[in-house]
């Protein structure tokens, strides 16, 4: 059976183009069923539709007065997802979506958890310009299943890269894209191995 993934995204959801590119390129049995954002401007719609992926807007705005995470775990009940992957989504995942996918809902991080980088604010840049102004040796990605606590999860995968002498946080941020790209495949290799 081929598996189901869910994208919640934020914004351009380039982790969502790194596994549809995958199950493209046959490396993944699996399939995205749906997109789901909270951002009416996000890129990521745009790329949903160029696959012919359903997507869906959910947020205050549009549903007024209702529970977003009710209406967004409902969305993956509907869809059957099997996995729900977290593409740059910026909202907490409350316990009634982690009850609803047990185990199933896979989040990315931009450096080496457990440390000082991960949790609230600490995403994206902010954790590349953290990590240069620390003087670290290494940096690296970081796969795993999302909790109450931010970046607190039980790891899937961890991939590192040592910095250079002259990193600097764009160069830091480039190489972390790069390593993420592969680290999402293999850690959905790994699961869909699995299961």
């Amino acid at each position: 059976m081929i598996k189901k993934i869910g994208i919640l995204a934020s914004y351009n959801g380039s982790g969502f183009e790194t596994i549809q590119k995958a199950i493209l390129d046959k490396k993944l049995d699996a399939k995205i069923v749906v997109v789901i954002t909270n951002n009416t401007n996000a890129g990521v719609l745009e790329k949903a539709e160029s696959y012919n992926i359903p997507y869906f807007i959910v947020n205050d705005k549009r549903y007024p007065g209702q529970n977003i995470d009710d209406k967004i775990a409902r969305l993956l009940v509907e869809f059957d997802c099997d996995y729900i992957f977290l593409s740059g989504y910026m909202k907490k995942i409350e316990s009634n979506l982690l009850n609803s996918f047990p185990n199933k809902i896979i989040n990315t991080h931009p450096a080496i958890l457990p440390s000082i980088y991960g949790g609230k604010g600490m995403y994206g840049r902010f954790v590349h310009e953290a990590v240069i102004k620390n003087g670290e040796k290494k940096s690296g990605v970081t796969i795993h299943y999302v909790n109450e606590v931010y970046d607190e999860g039980e790891k899937i995968l961890v991939k590192e890269l040592e910095l250079s002498q002259n990193e600097t946080v764009d160069s830091l941020e480039d190489k972390i894209k790069n390593l993420e790209s592969i680290a999402i495949v293999e850690a959905f290799e790994k699961l869909l191995a699995k299961s």
